[in-house]
């Protein structure tokens, strides 16, 4: 109608963000940061930047350069920002929950694009494969978790299930329940894992033997464990490439 304003903004895109997020970049530094990314590849952005022009689609007028920096000097690196808690990152000063799910939604699609490639393939003949979706899921988690990968005969991931939080020890993961598990799912083979907050990979006892007891409980119904992994910030360690099981 004459003289109302345009349901919609007709304007050529170029004009409607100028009137956006560059009517308050004066220097085009959004607009650098973008060409750089799409220009450059994977390695033309510095690991603060990446976090800014993330923080950039949930916050389109402001300077989100300190606080991509503040992000990285707490969480002490690209990873360890975007594997944080959801929680922690909104209660970051300067964040909220806007900014925390722009951050959290790059976490799910690296976690579902890794674990599609699991499921693709058998999972001892993918190694690789589980250890960088296994690494992305717990490396940077603060509190301990404990899963298992159940396997049918041709070694395809039937189920990842998560069996609880806490230290690994019969309170947590009791061996008679993983191998019933293993037989009502059909599963001829399973996988342990879980992570060490400390960052650390290296087995404790614990984890040693109560590896050995579920191994021993399998043996007899005919359900093995390819072995128990432990994740960390520093890396991962297997089991049995060491021996212990």
């Amino acid at each position: 109608m004459d003289g109302q304003p345009p349901l919609f903004d007709e304007r050529p895109l170029p004009l409607r963000e100028a009137r956006g997020d560059f009517a308050n970049d004066s220097s085009g530094h959004r607009a650098r940061l973008r060409k750089r990314l799409l220009d450059g590849g994977a390695e033309a952005l510095a690991d603060h930047e990446v976090i800014e022009l993330l923080l950039m689609q949930a916050v389109p007028r402001r300077d989100m350069k300190p606080l991509a920096r503040s992000l990285i000097h707490r969480f002490g690196s690209l990873a360890g920002v975007l594997q944080a808690e959801p929680r922690a990152l909104a209660a970051h000063p300067g964040m909220g929950e806007a900014t925390a799910a722009a951050l959290r939604v790059v976490t799910v699609a690296a976690t579902r694009m890794a674990r599609q490639k699991v499921r693709e393939a058998p999972v001892l003949s993918s190694w690789h494969a589980l250890i960088d979706y296994l690494t992305i899921d717990m490396a940077h988690l603060t509190v301990e978790r404990v899963r298992v990968l159940y396997l049918n005969a041709r070694n395809m991931l039937i189920l990842d299930d998560l069996v609880g939080e806490g230290s690994i020890d019969e309170a947590a993961i009791h061996p008679r329940e993983v191998i019933r598990r293993a037989l009502d799912l059909g599963a001829t083979a399973l996988i342990l894992v879980h992570n060490h907050p400390s960052g650390s990979p290296q087995p404790s006892r614990a984890d040693i033997d109560i590896t050995n007891r579920i191994a021993e409980a399998g043996r007899l119904l005919g359900v093995s464990v390819h072995d128990h992994v432990v994740i960390g910030r520093e890396g991962h360690m297997s089991l049995r490439a060491k021996g212990l099981i």
